[in-house]
């Protein structure tokens, strides 16, 4: 059930009603009174193919609050205005959003949109630590960001809507497996200077490592993403740590590996850098014809980091290889002592750098091979958690079949 109330943040509403429809959901959406001076019942029911519901008493009887309570697996209300999250912590029951609050046993979004100064009133935020501390709902945001017009910057914009869907997910599917656990995710390319405007480096989007972090997250994992230079969105609700060198991400690295109670190496660590980066921008006049770069190894992150991990945990690591997979997929595996190894072929179209796709083939400490087929990168993820999970409760059997 998705509740919107009355403020500017409404519109956005609509694309999440779309988005949860096109993921599958069944979304009713209920509108406050105010809510209706900004977006239209007609614009919800276009994306949704579902009625939206407006009145506390209506031709579906006084119960309709009841049925909307029992029926829904969540509850996500963006925005939340001031007013709404004062009625809520209140329980009061003056309208249909609030009244179905008080019917439902289903977990709780609240996504706060206001202007700054309202945000920053003890009153709000007296009314949040209620709903979160009290109630026991997730308050996702607000951000930071540009207001209504004429209102700046400031705490208090509402979440983007693919955000607000990461939040919904994350109140659905939560996993006993993984939830509170700390996951510590690299993710992305580094980049090691030549000069003050070269490095090398190498095509690595990160998006493999990102989908790894954000579904970490949705499970109710506490997600540390260690990640080079990208240009993708950072993960919803995970603690990011930007770095560019091999040298950077190696010292993150070993101060966080210790924690985790799983780790996943996802990025595409330089195996070199130039020795000694030029301080100034190197000239095709001063060099000639032709120039060389000397270059010594970098720290291996995963290696190099196997004695400060958490006794118990769980590393995942990738390989990303242009002949002979498994082999040479075996060998890391078994060297860098990981529990699990996600390998892919470079050469292999549409499973490389730079794409939405990925074929994968999993290796097991045990000495399992599994291949998976061409998947988006979204459920390599959701299969690489799986085995994560698997591997933190292992099934056991028993005299009458598994347990």
């Amino acid at each position: 059930m998705l509740g919107v109330t009355g403020g500017i943040a409404a519109y956005k509403s609509i694309q999440v009603a779309r988005d949860l429809t096109r993921l599958g959901a069944e979304v009713d959406v209920v509108l406050t009174h105010s809510a209706q001076k900004f977006v239209a019942p007609l614009s919800f029911e276009g994306v949704t193919g579902r009625r939206a519901l407006t009145d506390l008493f209506s031709a579906e009887g006084a119960a309709l609050h009841v049925r909307l309570g029992r029926d829904a697996d969540v509850v996500c209300v963006a925005p939340a205005t001031a007013d709404f999250l004062a009625r809520a912590a209140q329980g009061r029951a003056d309208d249909l959003l609030c009244t179905t609050l008080l019917a439902t046993r289903a977990p709780v979004v609240i996504c706060p949109a206001m202007n700054d100064r309202m945000f920053a009133h003890p009153q709000v935020q007296e009314n949040l630590v209620h709903l979160r501390d009290r109630l026991g709902y997730h308050v996702a945001g607000p951000v930071e960001g540009a207001l209504a017009v004429g209102e700046g910057e400031g705490p208090g914009r509402m979440l983007e809507p693919w955000q607000i869907e990461e939040a919904v997910g994350r109140a659905l599917g939560r996993s006993p497996n993984l939830d509170g656990r700390r996951v510590l995710v690299t993710a992305g390319p580094t980049q090691e200077p030549i000069d003050p405007v070269r490095y090398v480096g190498n095509r690595s989007s990160g998006r493999m490592g990102y989908a790894i972090a954000q579904a970490a997250w949705r499970r109710g994992a506490l997600v540390t993403l260690v990640t080079g230079p990208s240009e993708l969105d950072h993960p919803y609700g995970t603690d990011v740590i930007p770095v560019e060198t091999a040298v950077e991400m190696h010292e993150a690295v070993s101060g966080l590996i210790g924690t985790a109670e799983v780790s996943v190496f996802a990025a595409a660590v330089a195996d070199f850098r130039p020795v000694g980066p030029r301080a100034q921008k190197i000239k095709r006049e001063s060099e000639g014809a032709a120039m060389s770069v000397e270059m010594e190894a970098n720290p291996d992150v995963a290696l190099d980091t196997v004695p400060a991990r958490r006794p118990g945990s769980i590393a995942v690591g990738f390989a990303l290889e242009t002949g002979d997979l498994v082999e040479n997929a075996r060998g890391k595996l078994v060297r860098k002592r990981f529990d699990l190894l996600v390998a892919n072929d470079a050469n292999e179209e549409g499973a490389g750098f730079g794409v939405a796709t990925n074929r994968v083939t999993l290796l097991g400490a045990e000495g399992s091979v599994e291949a998976l087929p061409l998947l988006g990168k979204d459920e390599v993820a959701e299969e690489i958690l799986d085995r994560v999970e698997r591997l933190l409760h292992p099934v056991v059997e028993t005299a009458g079949g598994e347990a």
